[in-house]
């Protein structure tokens, strides 16, 4: 959540960011303001009628201790402690509300993001690699998939329903060698400590990363058990430490951990409907870390690297491009999105995607840091999918495929088959 002095101290920035952000309405910022003024004006109207109270309480002691009689006294505290009870149901009535606005309030965003509605204002900022050519018409995975008898989209149905599928053989082996790559590639290489954690979390942890409670209806929830399945490892990653201090010294602590992941893709109606771009379930290596303020663009710059590097072994082409604001998530301050070229589809399909929250998920989770002889403070977190599992094979499936309708093995790729 963003620092609440702002709301306090600067609410038309709020208004300006809504708009940047192109979500007009998200948030009623008029009704945010008055329920802040309301709780703090009871709150000191609770504090005056505390001190109050105890004075009066101080004299009944005297009274009594001389022998007085404290009968008005004691009325009158008595109507101080009915009217402070007042005030004290109506002010826990107006937090919740202040808190349920402002977890809806979108992060700030860096000056560095670009004006824009939507992803065509987004700016690409590098390109890696060429777009293989082919001496026929190259097909989309899915239809390569099917034909060889890997990708079963007709039993995925049958089992859960709409986007879901069945590995077979090939598929399910080469899927299990992407993934051991990728994990290998960032512990060995780019100093990520794999960690494993679970797949169902509780409703602070989907609160602490962003996804609730604004976002509900998005993800899978089991409302008999208060759990929820996680839409990314993100939500286990950054929640291990919530309500904890971490000591300066031991900063940045980068983790990566392969997980499943579950969105409902509520809003995809009529989109991608068919492969494995646009599913309820997949798989994905995520990569998080946590790290000091004045580090944290630096150190996106440097996960977004980590993940690029995957494509660049798989030698795929790729571009990177810097979200604008109307499409840059509500919990992120900045992002960039590596998108893979899919020659089968004819376009660039996001496989990555790198963010840094500055405190946003850390003062929502209660995650704070601190040096030697300083109070504890708020560190800043950032996420990226290093990568998206299932899209990866799509993707070499894809920029590999041969005249005969199958498709090769990339060289990096050929020890974990």
């Amino acid at each position: 959540m963003i620092d609440p002095k702002i709301i306090r101290d600067d609410i038309d920035s709020i208004r300006t960011l809504l708009i940047k952000r192109n979500m007009q309405g998200a948030v009623d910022v008029d009704l945010l303001k008055s329920i802040d003024e309301e709780r703090r004006e009871l709150s000191l109207k609770s504090d005056a009628l505390r001190e109050k109270r105890n004075s009066l309480s101080k004299s009944i002691g005297q009274l009594k201790s001389q022998g007085k009689d404290a009968d008005a006294e004691m009325k009158e505290v008595q109507t101080i402690s009915d009217e402070m009870k007042t005030f004290e149901d109506k002010l826990a009535d107006l937090n919740e509300k202040f808190k349920d606005l402002h977890l809806s309030i979108p992060n700030m965003l860096d000056k560095s993001v670009p004006e824009g509605k939507d992803e065509k204002d987004n700016v690409i900022v590098r390109e890696w690699g060429k777009k293989p050519e082919f001496k026929f018409e190259p097909q989309p995975h899915f239809e390569i998939g099917t034909k060889m008898g890997i990708l079963d989209f007709e039993r995925g149905v049958k089992l859960a329903g709409a986007r879901f599928y069945v590995y077979h053989g090939l598929a399910a082996r080469l899927e299990r060698a992407i993934i051991n790559f990728m994990l290998d590639l960032h512990t060995k290489e780019h100093g990520y400590e794999e960690t494993f954690g679970p797949f169902i979390v509780n409703d602070e942890s989907m609160i602490g990363t962003g996804q609730y409670p604004k976002f509900k209806d998005e993800y899978y929830k089991m409302e008999r058990d208060g759990l929820s399945l996680i839409p990314t490892a993100e939500v286990t990653l950054t929640n291990i430490y919530r309500d904890e201090i971490l000591e300066a010294e031991n900063l940045p602590i980068s983790l990566t951990m392969q997980s499943s992941c579950f969105r409902r893709e509520a809003g995809a109606a009529g989109r991608d409907t068919r492969g494995l771009v646009r599913v309820h379930q997949f798989q994905k290596v995520e990569l998080v870390k946590f790290v000091e303020p004045e580090t944290s663009f630096d150190e996106l710059e440097k996960l977004t690297l980590n993940a690029e590097e995957v494509l660049k072994r798989l030698n795929l082409h790729y571009r990177t491009v810097l979200l604008c604001g109307g499409d840059t998530s509500a919990a992120s301050t900045k992002t960039y999105d590596i998108e893979v070229w899919m020659p089968g589809l004819n376009r660039y399909m996001e496989i990555s995607s790198c963010s840094n929250f500055q405190e946003y998920q850390a003062r929502r989770a209660m995650i704070r840091y601190k040096k030697k002889g300083e109070k504890p403070s708020y560190l800043h977190t950032l996420n990226g999918s290093g990568l998206a599992a299932g899209r990866t094979m799509a993707a070499i499936i894809e920029n590999y495929q041969t005249e005969n309708g199958e498709f090769e093995i990339p060289e990096v790729l050929k020890k974990y088959m």
